[in-house]
């Protein structure tokens, strides 16, 4: 999609998607702190982070989105205290508002686990096995999104403990726990084709709402 530039530092406005993901955070007054996690060989992050304060960069990027998590709160773990509140998000959803950071923190609370941005499915969901096409009942069916916020020894152990997850609301429940949905926005997606660059350009510059 690229040409080789991973997706996060494409470029809308011509700023990097990371950038404009990143100044969501800065905007949300309960943000302590922002921290991006990428691999010890990122040559992108430096140029496109340049002049933002109230974040830091940590080279301890790994093979998955779990691994890099874990090693990102591996490393916070002398700054954090067991029961902060981390919220994990991707790199590659610069539709993220500061409203919809706050609207999660407000909805969490002080829920005992923790809570993630999600959208219920209202299209007919198809499913195709073996050539074969059958409907699957949408009835409590909802996309994950992100930010995804859990206390910091909560999500640790989770990740710990799950070798096998695609998000940390996926760690939380194999640990037995129930995070709470918190309902997000359309304009939070996650930028993986070339159609979803031109979608979220749109939601950036106001023509969506």
């Amino acid at each position: 999609m690229g040409g080789g530039t991973p997706k996060q530092y494409l470029q809308i406005d011509d700023q990097p998607i990371l950038r404009h993901t990143v100044q969501a955070f800065l905007l949300a007054k309960q943000i302590a702190h922002t921290y991006v996690v990428v691999s010890a060989e990122d040559g992108y992050v430096d140029a496109a982070l340049s002049g933002m304060e109230n974040v830091s960069i940590l080279r301890f990027g790994g093979a998955t989105r779990r691994d890099t998590v874990s090693n990102g709160l591996a490393a916070l773990a002398a700054q954090l205290s067991v029961d902060d509140w981390v919220l994990v998000h991707d790199a590659a959803r610069p539709g993220l508002t500061p409203a919809l950071i706050t609207h999660l923190i407000q909805q969490v609370g002080e829920h005992a686990v923790g809570g993630l941005l999600a959208l219920p499915v209202v299209d007919t969901v198809k499913r195709v096995v073996a050539g074969r096409v059958e409907t699957i009942a949408r009835d409590g069916l909802w996309l994950a999104q992100t930010p995804q916020m859990f206390r910091y020894l909560i999500l640790s152990d989770a990740l710990a403990a799950a070798s096998e997850v695609t998000d940390e609301a996926s760690a939380i429940e194999a640990a037995g726990l129930i995070p709470l949905l918190v309902e997000g926005h359309a304009c939070n997606l996650k930028v993986t084709l070339p159609a979803d660059l031109a979608l979220a350009q749109r939601y950036l510059s106001g023509s969506m709402g």
